[in-house]
């Protein structure tokens, strides 16, 4: 879990030209032919297994692996950039890069700023909470009087404040200080994506202490349709030459064996 330590040591560095922090991921594509399309991708970095940066400072996770073999399938010359969550669409928009491979969630709300590719996994939301909680019950009448705990800009988020108005919420700048706070018990529960909370329980230490509370949360509103690339809304080349990486890579296996490295069952 590196988010907070990443962005003390992202803060201020930048790429050729002002675009924030370019890294190089962990199988880096190499000098592209002449008939490679340029694409700036970007990335958080701060959301293990899917995005972050390595004692090496090299990008690893599921979504730089996707991305590297949608940019090698689909010709591609990729540059990774390290972009605060809350400013990714916005700069996005403005053109400081081209493309998200962040584990992007293809809400209705963001589909009205950038289009999406096809999606490329799936995952619902859930509640989490100690082991050692009373809560049983996740409605909004049980939950009334406890502290809920969400990542800012999120589709939790949103979801939280338009289902569970009257809760109190806390609002963490990354997932790792998000479970943190619901390890030494700053709140009582938290909203996350399934898939990204499922390393933290399953792999890390600290993540012992909880475990999943009510039913899996899938509401296309809010969480969309699964994740999916995100690019401006007139760029249509890149998205039909994405689209059709993407075809391919499931086709040929690539996606099955990037998904094994990750996870014990399929996300797709």
């Amino acid at each position: 879990m590196l988010r907070i330590s990443l962005q003390t040591m992202l803060r201020g560095a930048l790429i050729a030209g002002g675009l924030g922090m370019s890294l190089t991921a962990a199988a880096p594509i190499q000098a592209a032919a002449q008939d490679r399309m340029p694409m700036r991708i970007a990335v958080e970095g701060a959301f293990p297994p899917f995005n972050y940066v390595d004692a090496n400072n090299k990008l690893q996770g599921f979504d730089i692996d996707v991305a590297n073999a949608l940019c090698e399938v689909g010709k591609f010359e990729c540059q990774f950039i390290i972009e605060k969550w809350d400013d990714i669409i916005p700069d996005l928009v403005a053109d400081k890069y081209d493309a998200i491979i962040s584990s992007m969630s293809m809400s209705l709300e963001r589909r009205q700023k950038v289009a999406f590719t096809e999606k490329y996994y799936n995952s619902p939301s859930v509640f989490i909470a100690r082991k050692d909680s009373p809560i049983s019950d996740i409605s909004p009448a049980a939950l009334n009087g406890k502290i809920l705990g969400v990542t800012s800009s999120t589709a939790q988020e949103s979801y939280a404040n338009h289902l569970y108005p009257e809760m109190k919420k806390k609002v963490f700048r990354s997932s790792p200080e998000l479970y943190k706070a619901l390890s030494d018990g700053s709140v009582d529960i938290i909203l996350e994506d399934k898939l990204a909370i499922y390393d933290w329980i399953a792999n890390t230490k600290a993540g012992t202490c909880c475990e999943f509370k009510g039913p899996d949360l899938v509401d296309v509103t809010y969480f969309g349709e699964g994740a999916g690339i995100a690019l401006r809304l007139d760029d249509k080349e890149r998205l039909t030459r994405l689209n059709e990486a993407l075809k391919s890579i499931k086709a040929d296996g690539t996606y099955d064996m990037i998904n094994a490295k990750y996870f014990p069952f399929s996300i797709e």
